[in-house]
């Protein structure tokens, strides 16, 4: 236990983010972003399992870091936002609304074998998702996105159905996600991370998607929070929010929306709006929500395996920063306990990002680093990173760019001209 604490004070000292003497705090603050957890929490992925670890405890980890580099805590983490699939898998063979709708499922003995309902995800994964996200609590703001696995059915439409055999991706058939009620019974409007907290400001659906205000920098930023393949009432409702709440500078965070090539593209076996047409598609939700709106500035995503980013102008000729991470297949933890990972066996090797908001700098930008609270450091002080990761992730970069990919600065040109001069970056305290 001493060992395990001091490991972790240890890590807190190397990761916590910059502070100048100079009173720069007031002009600057972190996003801790969390990509999907699924691999963490998976339930077979325990050493009551037989796994070679508990891959459990790097999830806490993380959440650990986050709660001691907290602004109420010292550091100068305002603000959590995660990214969805926080774990693995499902209860239920298809939602009952969809099956009241007439979908219907078909066996799919590929991704049944993988993913079928199981109740070990509301004894186990769940639980373990209330605990992480519990060390947070009343630290900060934060928000939690649904992914497709945090669904409570991931069902293979009949209309859809997968080949007879295996030819890759396009033979597996479509998948649908449906139902939120367990993602809505840890994080849900009315969850006690939730309900009374002054800056959790709306919520639709039950909290499947939310809104959240939090003040940082000298600024008041609104953060929206979609669920997969946002459906039409979900993004009339995030309209909504934002109509409530002019002028304030907006992030968006949605599961599912860039590609590891930065494309805004669906997976393809996994596509609602393909099966349902209440649902959208990435390109769907860029046309007809975020780039509709002048106040959204950024949008976070996880979904895609790896990490891309673009950026686009809206209708009224601004910028948008889009940004994906997902670290699930990153398996390096797993070689050094001696087990060679099966296709396609992740964790995630503790790697999350931490946006840094310079906002006295001219003009206002994200200082973007990706870190390990398992190895204690970030991606551009792992001389090995490259070695582990590009390979499966980004093979056609070299290693400088694939480094570049972890590392980087999001310059908002006009973020000023959009929503002005905040308190702190004037020096008005």
């Amino acid at each position: 236990m001493r060992t395990r604490l001091l490991a972790l004070f240890t890590a807190t000292l190397l990761l916590t983010p910059a502070v100048s003497q100079s009173g720069e705090a007031d002009h600057g603050f972190t996003i801790a972003v969390i990509p999907d957890t699924q691999n963490y929490l998976d339930y077979t992925h325990q050493k009551s399992e037989g796994f070679p670890f508990d891959a459990g405890e790097m999830f806490l980890a993380q959440m650990r870091y986050v709660a001691a580099n907290a602004k109420s805590a010292g550091g100068d983490i305002a603000f959590l936002s995660a990214l969805g699939d926080v774990w693995q898998h499902q209860s239920l063979a298809i939602d009952p609304a969809h099956a009241a709708r007439g979908f219907k499922r078909v066996a799919n003995p590929f991704m049944d074998s993988h993913f079928a309902p199981t109740p070990r995800v509301q004894e186990f994964e769940m639980p373990l998702a209330r605990q992480g996200y519990a060390l947070i609590d009343g630290k900060m703001p934060f928000a939690v996105v649904p992914g497709n696995h945090d669904h409570d059915a991931m069902w293979t439409d009949s209309n859809h159905p997968p080949a007879a055999q295996f030819t890759g991706l396009n033979s597996l058939g479509m998948l649908h996600a449906g139902g939120t009620s367990n993602f809505v019974s840890v994080f849900g409007a009315e969850s006690d991370f939730f309900r009374g907290k002054n800056w959790y400001v709306d919520s639709f659906a039950g909290g499947a998607d939310s809104a959240q205000i939090f003040e940082a920098g000298g600024y008041r930023f609104l953060h929206i929070a979609l669920q997969f393949d946002a459906p039409d009432a979900a993004l009339a409702w995030a309209s909504g929010v934002l109509k409530q709440h002019p002028g304030l500078p907006t992030i968006v965070t949605i599961h599912g929306y860039l590609n590891n090539d930065g494309e805004r593209a669906a997976n393809p076996m996994l596509d609602n709006s393909a099966i349902d047409p209440e649902d959208n598609s990435p390109q769907m939700v860029w046309d007809e929500f975020i780039s509709q709106h002048d106040q959204i500035f950024l949008v976070l995503c996880g979904h895609h395996h790896g990490q891309s980013r673009r950026v686009d102008a809206n209708r009224f000729g601004h910028s948008v920063h889009q940004v994906l991470a997902d670290y699930q297949d990153r398996a390096r933890t797993l070689v050094s306990a001696g087990r060679t990972p099966k296709r396609g066996e992740g964790v995630g090797d503790g790697w999350l990002r931490l946006m840094r908001f310079d906002m006295s700098a001219e003009p206002p930008r994200i200082d973007v680093k990706t870190v390990s609270t398992h190895y204690g450091h970030s991606s551009s002080e792992t001389p090995e990173y490259a070695a582990w990761y590009r390979a499966a992730e980004k093979p056609a970069m070299d290693d400088a760019a694939f480094a570049a990919q972890d590392a980087f600065t999001l310059e908002l040109a006009d973020f000023r001209k959009r929503f002005g001069n905040g308190a702190s970056a004037l020096g008005q305290h």
